[in-house]
C-alpha cells in the first residue's frame, strides 16, 4: 500500500501530534501482527486516528454533522471526544477510505466499545502504549499489552474511567461497555 498521501495528511499537525501518529501507527502495526489484525489498515488507521485531532471545534462539528453522526448530549458536552468522529468521518468522507473497520477503529479510538474488532483494540491500545506516551503507568499497560489486548484494554479502561472520575468529568457509556464486557469475559 502506498501511505505517502495519508503522511501528507499529517503535514496538517503539529509536531508533537504528527510523531505521534506516526508512533500510533507502528504499535499498532506490532500489535496487529502480535494478535492477527492487518497490519496494513493499523498502519493506515494508526497514521490517521488523530487526522483532525487540531481541527478547530466547529470545523469538527461541521465534519461530523455532514459524516451523518448525531451527537448525543454527553458527545455534544465532551470536545475531547469529537477529533474520533470527525476523523473517523473526514477519512471516509474526504479521503475515501471505504473500510468500515478502519473507519470503527478510528471512530472508537478514545472512548472504545463492546464488541471492538481485533483492529480496533490494536489501534486504542497502540494509542495508549505509543513511544512518546509518559504518563503514570504507562510501563504497567505496556506489560498488560504484551499479555493479551484484553488485559491491556481492561488497564487502559480502568486507568481512563478512573482518572475521568476522579476530576469529575463525564464517561462515555461505550468505555464502560467496553469495561464490562471484558470483565464479563474472564
Amino acid at each position: 500500500m502506498d501511505y505517502e498521501p495519508y503522511l501528507k495528511e499529517l503535514d496538517r499537525l503539529s509536531g508533537y501530534r504528527r510523531t505521534h501518529s506516526l508512533n500510533v501507527a507502528d504499535e499498532a502495526v506490532r500489535f496487529a501482527e502480535k494478535y492477527g489484525a492487518d497490519p496494513e489498515k493499523a498502519r493506515l488507521a494508526g497514521l490517521l486516528h488523530d487526522v483532525t485531532k487540531e481541527t478547530p471545534d466547529d470545523l469538527q462539528l461541521k465534519i461530523i454533522e455532514n459524516g451523518g453522526i448525531i451527537l448525543t448530549g454527553l458527545e455534544r458536552r465532551s470536545p475531547k471526544l469529537w477529533h474520533a468522529m470527525s476523523g473517523a468521518c473526514y477519512i471516509r468522507d474526504t479521503l475515501g477510505i471505504d473500510d468500515v473497520d478502519i473507519f470503527n477503529a478510528v471512530l472508537y479510538h478514545t472512548t472504545a466499545r463492546a464488541g471492538m474488532s481485533t483492529l480496533e483494540k490494536c489501534i486504542f491500545l497502540a494509542d495508549f502504549t505509543s513511544a512518546e506516551r509518559s504518563y503514570p503507568d504507562i510501563d504497567v499497560i505496556r506489560e498488560y499489552a504484551e499479555v493479551s489486548l484484553e488485559d491491556g484494554m481492561l488497564y487502559g479502561l480502568k486507568f481512563t474511567i478512573s482518572r475521568l472520575s476522579g476530576r469529575g468529568d463525564l464517561i462515555s457509556p461505550n468505555a464502560l461497555d467496553a469495561y464490562n464486557e471484558i470483565l464479563l469475559s474472564k
